[in-house]
């Protein structure tokens, strides 16, 4: 896991062949005013979830874990609290091929919380384990999926 400012994204372009086209739009795009759901970015290869979470607990988000995706996970509206433990810390799990993701039981809770700012980003790797979007208030927020390679 990574957490870091977004002033600071582009330090992050190495990690992977992909990231410096993801860096691109963020830096190149108001992200408040992408409209939810999936925008293009480069096919399946990196594409952007916008969404709005609904106020929740740490108790009321489940744990879950990528294979195939990368997430950069940015709050566009407001704060937003993320949980992060790491892979070889959970159980097994069910994986679903289908959504890319291991979700565990609501009330799994994850090893440590951060607060990430709305100037704030978190990265998510296969390895780790994230309960993001728990707030006490209606969040906007990006995931920037980006495969892994």
């Amino acid at each position: 896991m990574i957490l870091d400012t977004l002033d600071n994204l582009e330090k992050y372009a190495s990690l992977n062949p992909l990231f410096p086209k993801a860096i691109e739009f963020v830096k190149n795009t108001d992200l408040a005013a992408l409209p939810l759901g999936r925008n293009e970015i480069m096919g399946d290869e990196i594409f952007a979830n916008v969404m709005e979470v609904q106020p929740r607990t740490k108790e009321e988000v489940p744990v879950e874990v990528h294979r195939k995706y990368i997430d950069i996970q940015i709050p566009i509206s407001d704060d937003e609290v993320m949980g992060y433990i790491p892979l070889s810390a959970l159980p097994e799990g069910e994986y679903s091929d289908a959504n890319d993701v291991t979700l565990y039981p609501v009330g799994m809770l994850a090893s440590d919380y951060v607060n990430v700012k709305r100037s704030m980003f978190t990265i998510f790797f296969p390895q780790d384990g994230h309960a993001p979007a728990v707030t006490p208030v209606k969040v906007k927020k990006i995931i920037i999926k980006i495969a892994v390679k």
